[in-house]
């Protein structure tokens, strides 16, 4: 009989009993008695446990001792229909041996409920529980899908400097990136330090976004996406921040403001209805998770089920409405009229909160909203200009429990705006002289957009902390491991 090696996964969805396999995972728990020890298995592949049935006559006792939480075994055995509940499968186990032990008295991810707090302080080890494990397999496969979904509608991957000499959102929150001596900087005649001498000759930082590069791709290849690592120096502790977190950035020649806002659209609902077919097991354990942990609020204080959720979002087109129309709308709540917002809506220009954003979704419009014509005062400096002088041709998708998942625009070709809304905001338009040469050589119409992707799957999992969506958060005061 030929032994076939697999992974839990495989074996569980396996409808050939009675034949040898082999096995390597983790120990989660083991239960028994003298006679006879039931070891759940797991190696990552899914949320689900294999049964190993170790009859005691056949293992040595001490060698058994040593299969406790956390210890890595292998199991040579025969497969059979498991006669338990909850269980398709087991293993007879025929041979075991222990790869690796872990001792019960420091391993911390025991057989009980950890908080999630708890647990980020032991970010190396949280892979291993069924929470975690289910998280960061559904952040693979929207990994997978986004890079699958752009190739299969024409786009090009664009790799964009992680270092860069320009501040894409001019916030001014980056991070610096010197080889300079910080204890004794070379200056120059101002008595200022002298970026000249540093690795790159000029003041570089790391990069808030790939956008302003993406936008020079995509005007030489049509359509392209950046998928990468961008950094603030936001000091902001929140369960909605990172200091390091993942964008996806497309960006399309020849696209205006409508196909951009349909091109989020059916992205979004592309990824949501993969996670829905890829990753169901994972979304319902997450799912009643979650309903354990609000079984004791109000209804009207719970959480949409998280599977009803993303369903919401893929049976609902997208309201598309304008930021003159939404504040009309919030200003004439019963929410803003007896002060429920903790941030008052009080007339045109205010820059929209989470919570605004969340009330037209899941109050007023109750479905996904597509807010456009911002005022250009808090915008980006290239965000197409309305006619109307006031507004820019800017769109943000906003989803229920979230708020604001996409931000994107239609970006001002003409390059006498561009140049004199550069000046209004104090950009230099000599550092931005590349920029600039996609207006003056060949410009043409077009757009693009920024998801966040911890932000995505914050949505996707159902977790409530950003924390919790990406393997090694990087916060405020916080870069362990």
């Amino acid at each position: 009989m030929k032994t076939q090696k697999a992974t839990v996964k495989d074996l569980l969805q396996s409808g050939d009993c009675n034949q040898e396999v082999e096995i390597r995972g983790w120990v989660r728990t083991k239960r028994g008695n003298k006679q006879v020890n039931f070891i759940a298995l797991n190696d990552g592949s899914t949320i689900n446990n294999i049964q190993i049935v170790v009859e005691m006559t056949n293992f040595p006792e001490e060698m058994m001792k040593k299969v406790t939480t956390g210890a890595a075994i292998y199991v040579k055995g025969l497969l059979v229909e498991s006669a338990g509940s909850g269980q398709s499968h087991e293993i007879q186990a025929k041979e075991l041996v222990v790869l690796g032990e872990a001792d019960p008295e420091k391993y911390p991810i025991q057989p009980k409920k950890h908080s999630l707090e708890f647990l980020r302080d032991v970010a190396h080890l949280r892979f291993r529980t069924n929470i975690f494990g289910a998280v960061f397999r559904i952040r693979h496969a929207m990994a997978f899908a986004i890079h699958q979904y752009f190739n299969d509608h024409g786009f090009y991957y664009l790799h964009t400097p992680l270092i860069t000499a320009s501040d894409c959102e001019g916030a001014g929150e980056t991070f610096r990136v010197t080889t300079l001596d910080p204890k004794n900087p070379p200056l120059d005649e101002k008595g200022e330090v002298d970026f000249k001498q540093d690795f790159f000759g000029k003041a570089t930082n790391l990069t808030v976004s790939g956008q302003l590069e993406g936008e020079l791709g995509a005007m030489a290849l049509g359509k392209i996406y950046t998928f990468g690592p961008t950094f603030r120096a936001e000091n902001s502790n929140t369960t909605r921040h990172l200091s390091e977190f993942w964008m996806i950035e497309p960006e399309m020649a020849f696209y205006d403001l409508e196909d951009n806002m349909d091109l989020a659209e059916d992205f979004l609902k592309y990824l949501i209805r993969y996670a829905l077919e890829h990753c169901m097991d994972d979304l319902k354990f997450l799912s009643a998770r979650l309903q354990e942990e609000e079984k004791n609020k109000k209804a009207e204080d719970r959480s949409m089920e998280l599977i009803e959720k993303l369903n919401f979002v893929l049976t609902h087109s997208f309201e598309r409405v304008s930021y003159t129309e939404a504040v009309e709308i919030l200003m004439n709540s019963k929410q803003n009229k007896n002060g429920k917002f903790q941030y008052p809506v009080s007339g045109w220009g205010v820059d929209l909160q989470s919570e605004h954003e969340r009330y037209l979704v899941e109050k007023h419009f109750k479905k996904p909203v597509i807010l456009t014509g911002y005022p250009k005062e808090i915008k980006a400096f290239y965000m197409k200009q309305n006619p109307d002088g006031k507004t820019v041709a800017a769109m943000d998708v906003l989803f229920p429990q979230i708020g604001e998942i996409i931000g994107g625009s239609q970006r001002e070709e003409n390059y006498d705006k561009l140049v004199n809304r550069m000046k209004e905001v104090g950009i230099s338009t000599e550092s931005m002289s590349y920029y600039l040469d996609t207006r003056r050589f060949g410009s043409a119409v077009h757009s693009g957009f920024g998801l966040g992707f911890e932000r995505l799957l914050l949505f996707v999992t159902g977790m409530g902390n950003i924390r919790d969506v990406i393997p090694f958060p990087r916060t405020p005061k916080n870069a362990e491991f």
